[in-house]
């Protein structure tokens, strides 16, 4: 991948504004549900050894 040259005249330079008090607890809440909709993924372990030439 290359460099993306900005054209003349235009910035693309971005400053964010921190978040108020309610969009954090409407932004925790919605990450909370989305968690907990989430299956869970168990975790395989290789305790099994494969008896290769025996």
């Amino acid at each position: 991948m290359g460099l993306i040259k900005e054209p003349k005249n235009v910035d693309f330079t971005v400053q964010s504004e921190p978040w108020t008090e309610e969009e954090l607890k409407d932004f925790r809440k919605l990450m909370s549900e989305l968690k907990s909709n989430t299956p869970k993924r168990k975790v395989q372990s290789s305790t099994k050894k494969s008896k290769v030439g025996a």
